[in-house]
C-alpha cells in the first residue's frame, strides 16, 4: 500500500496566521466530514492541509478540539439567534436552522459523533462549550431576556428551564431516534410552541 504523498507547501516565507488557519480548518472539515469521528486524526489533516504539525499542533492540542473546531468552521454561522423583536418567531427560526443542518448527511450524523466523543475527551468537551453550547446559549438567554423587557413572556419565567425544554427535546431526537422519533422541523417548531405557551403573555402570532 503506497504512503499518502504530503501536498506540496503553499509557498514560501511566513502567511497570515488567520490564512494558515482557514487552511488548517478547511482540511479538518473535508477529512472529517470524509470519514466521520472515528476516521478522523490530526495527521490526516495535516497531510491533507500541508501545514507544519508544528503549527497545528500549536493551535489544537487535541484531536477532538481540531475535529470540531473543523465542524464548526464548515457549518459557520446558519444556526446564530439573531432578535428580531418578535420571541417566538426568534425560536422558531433558529431551532428549525439547527434542525435542518443536523438534517443532512454527513453534517447530522458527524455532530452526534461528536457529541458522543466529547463524554471521553475533556479537551473536546471544553471546546463544545467555549465554542458551541456556551456561545448559543448565551444567546438564548439573551433572546429572552430582551423578551421580557417587551412584555412578550412573563417576568417570572424560568429562561434556563424553556431553553432546556427546546434544546433538550431536539438534542435528544438527534442522539436517540431509536428510542424517540425523527427530529423534523414540525416537532421543532412544536416543541418551540409548547415550550412558550405557558410563559407568554401575547397571542401566539403566524
Amino acid at each position: 500500500m503506497t504512503a499518502p504523498q504530503r501536498p506540496a507547501r503553499r509557498g514560501r516565507g511566513r502567511r497570515p496566521i488567520a490564512q494558515v488557519r482557514a487552511e488548517v480548518l478547511e482540511a479538518a472539515a473535508a477529512v472529517l466530514m470524509r470519514e466521520g469521528v472515528g476516521g478522523f486524526t490530526i495527521e490526516k489533516v495535516i497531510v491533507h492541509s500541508g501545514v507544519s504539525s508544528a503549527t497545528v499542533y500549536k493551535h489544537w492540542p487535541s484531536r477532538g478540539a481540531l475535529a470540531l473546531d473543523g465542524y464548526l468552521h464548515a457549518v459557520g454561522d446558519e444556526i446564530a439567534l439573531r432578535d428580531t423583536g418578535d420571541i417566538r418567531a426568534d425560536l422558531v427560526r433558529g431551532i428549525t436552522a439547527f434542525v435542518r443542518m443536523v438534517g443532512v448527511e454527513p453534517a447530522g450524523p458527524v455532530f452526534a459523533q461528536l457529541i458522543g466523543a466529547a463524554q471521553t475527551d475533556s479537551e473536546l468537551a471544553s471546546q463544545f462549550d467555549q465554542h458551541y453550547f456556551g456561545p448559543r446559549r448565551r444567546q438564548a438567554f439573551a433572546l429572552l431576556e430582551a423578551a421580557k423587557e417587551r412584555g412578550q413572556i412573563r417576568s417570572d419565567a424560568d429562561l434556563g428551564v424553556i431553553v432546556d425544554i427546546i434544546w433538550g427535546a431536539c438534542y435528544i431526537r438527534l442522539l436517540l431516534p431509536h428510542l424517540t422519533g425523527t427530529l423534523t422541523v414540525d416537532f421543532a417548531r412544536d416543541v418551540v410552541h409548547q415550550a412558550l405557551n405557558g410563559v407568554t403573555l401575547v397571542e401566539k402570532s403566524g
